[in-house]
């Protein structure tokens, strides 16, 4: 019995049980039902003889790395249908109503029949998977129709089973890309060590991205209203873990400083539960209205899309997840030229590591330490504005990776 064979029923089994599942878990009913739509959809949206692109992601982490490429090939090759897809409902149910695609939807399963159905309705000119997406049976059937197939803002390490004894049947179908777009030297060392040769080191496409956030207008009026030309601390995307040691501080500060507090969980009962615990005047963004912010301190973002414009007013950020969930986007703050302050688990995220060396980013690891690094901050105005400096350079140096996929792509195209 072949591998190949072996995974094909395993992919089978894995769907017939994810759908035993959906009759219980809220999260994977959408996973299931969702892919119902996927094909109906495709023979709604696209038509025989359609030239087509098409993006795979995982999710919105993904997403945000594949949005720079997309918005180049919307601009170069409009006559083109973009084609998106995602494999996680944290990214599909955000982002699909997206116009950065003409179709957006689930990937089908990996199995066989699936996955012919897919290619015979898409029909792709060219292949875009991001950063690790690799499913064996899509990256055969590309390969056995020729249709050229790139792999962008990639990432590896030892811990993936494509460098293990084992590992022979996932590296088979990583060779399956026509090339790699890796996003640093380790990662195009590790390729090479299985013997894949055709790799640029070109950085992550996210970098381009945020960099296109110093064009956009970022002025919030409530933001000036409750800001108020004093320092401000943003905390972004924070869980529990986080909370607790931001309103710890906030409770006790002396110094007069204004704070935001954007949670990941915007339920309105975990958000009644940060409200509670503070001690200092605070407001929820769903109850501002025209009031007077001077003498709020606290200001909590119970809503979603503005993280990023707010970051702009920040003196200093925190982003949250660094203690136990995963690190959420440290990029965004950063475009600024701000300080940043994580919790102690950074490790895989490559921009975190990259500037928690360089300095731009300070991880803190209990209360005390996060009391002392901010009262050290808030007392020395140059550190802010150097710190930040570090951050905001990193990005400029490290932004082009969307330029060189494209020249790749335009040889194709």
């Amino acid at each position: 019995m072949s591998l190949r064979f072996l995974y094909n029923i395993l992919i089978n089994v894995a769907w017939f049980g994810l759908k035993v599942i959906a009759l219980f878990n809220a999260k994977i009913k959408l996973f299931v039902q969702g892919r119902k739509r996927t094909f109906p959809l495709l023979e709604e949206k696209l038509n025989k003889g359609d030239k087509t692109i098409w993006m795979h992601v995982a999710s919105l982490g993904e997403f945000e790395q594949g949005l720079p490429i997309l918005e180049r090939l919307r601009s170069k090759y409009p006559e083109h249908k973009l084609v998106l897809s995602f494999f996680s409902p944290s990214g599909y149910e955000v982002k699909k109503d997206t116009s950065a695609a003409d179709v957006v939807m689930y990937l089908p399963m990996d199995s066989n029949a699936k996955v012919k159905r897919f290619l015979d309705l898409i029909n792709p000119k060219l292949a875009i998977f991001v950063k690790y997406e690799v499913w064996p049976n899509y990256l055969y059937h590309l390969k056995k129709r020729n249709i050229p197939t790139i792999l962008v803002s990639a990432i590896f390490s030892e811990r993936q089973i494509y460098f293990k004894s084992f590992g022979g049947f996932m590296r088979k179908s990583l060779r399956k890309f026509d090339h790699y777009f890796v996003q640093d030297d380790k990662s195009k060392k590790l390729l090479e060590s299985i013997g894949i040769k055709n790799s640029s080191i070109g950085g992550d496409t996210r970098l381009d991205r945020v960099s296109e956030i110093l064009k956009r207008n970022n002025q919030l009026d409530f933001m000036d209203r409750f800001k108020n030309n004093q320092l401000c601390l943003v905390a972004g995307s924070t869980w529990p873990e986080d909370e607790k040691i931001l309103i710890n501080y906030i409770n006790t500060a002396t110094e007069k400083v204004k704070f935001v507090i954007a949670p990941h969980e915007i339920k309105s009962a975990h958000i009644d539960k940060i409200a509670s615990a503070l001690e200092k005047p605070a407001v929820r963004y769903s109850e501002l209205g025209n009031q007077n912010l001077k003498e709020i301190d606290v200001l909590i973002v119970d809503t979603i899309g503005l993280l990023t414009k707010i970051y702009s007013y920040a003196n200093v950020a925190y982003v949250g997840g660094g203690f136990a969930t995963g690190l959420h986007n440290t990029m965004e703050p950063a475009v600024f030229g701000i300080p940043i302050i994580i919790g102690p688990q950074f490790g895989g995220f490559k921009e975190a590591e990259d500037l928690v060396n360089e300095g731009g980013i300070i991880p803190i690891s209990s209360q005390d330490s996060f009391d002392n690094l901010m009262n050290d901050l808030l007392n020395k105005p140059i550190s802010i504005k150097n710190i930040g400096a570090i951050n905001a350079n990193y990005i400029n140096v490290n932004k082009g990776a969307s330029e060189l996929i494209m020249k790749y792509i335009s040889k194709i195209l």
